[in-house]
C-alpha cells in the first residue's frame, strides 16, 4: 500500500550515504586488486600472505558485492525498484565474502579478534539495513 507519494528529506540523505558507503567499498576493492602494490606497502609480510592466499573467486564475489551495492544505491537515488534486487545480490555476495574472510582465513591470528571481526560485521549489517530500507521505501511507493 502506498502511504506516501513523495520521499522525505531523510530518504535522500540515506540514499546519498548508501552511495558514499558503497563507493568506499569500491575503493577497498580496487586497492585489494588493481592497486594491491600500494596496499602491500602498508602491510607486513604476514598480512600480505593473508591477502595472497585468498582464492580468485573471493575477489569475484567482492567485485559483485561492491558493483551491485553501488548500482543499487544509484537506483535508489533514481527511485527505481530494481534497487531492491541489487541490494539483495549485494547482501548475498557480502555475506559470502565476509563469512569466508572471518572463518576460512587466518585473519583473527593476523589482526586479532576485534580488528578482524568488527569491519566485516559492520559491512554485513549495513548491507542488510540497505536491503531492508529499500524494501520499506518500495512498499511506501517511493520506488517505481
Amino acid at each position: 500500500m502506498n502511504t506516501y507519494s513523495k520521499p522525505t528529506k531523510g530518504f535522500w540523505i540515506i540514499a546519498i550515504i548508501a552511495l558514499l558507503w558503497n563507493l568506499m567499498g569500491t575503493v577497498q576493492f580496487l586497492s585489494s586488486t588493481v592497486l594491491k602494490d600500494l596496499l602491500y606497502e602498508t602491510l607486513n609480510d604476514t598480512q600480505i600472505a593473508l591477502f595472497e592466499n585468498l582464492p580468485s573467486w573471493y575477489y569475484i564475489v567482492f567485485g559483485i558485492a561492491v558493483i551491485t551495492g553501488v548500482l543499487g544505491s544509484i537506483l535508489l537515488l533514481m527511485r527505481k525498484k530494481l534497487a531492491v534486487l541489487l541490494f539483495t545480490i549485494s547482501l548475498i555476495a557480502v555475506s559470502i565474502q565476509m563469512i569466508y574472510w572471518m572463518f576460512a582465513t587466518d585473519v583473527i591470528d593476523v589482526y586479532g579478534t576485534t580488528d578482524a571481526l568488527t569491519m566485516p560485521i559492520i559491512v554485513i549489517i549495513t548491507a542488510l539495513v540497505l536491503l531492508m530500507y529499500s524494501r520499506s521505501v518500495a512498499r511506501k511507493g517511493w520506488l517505481s
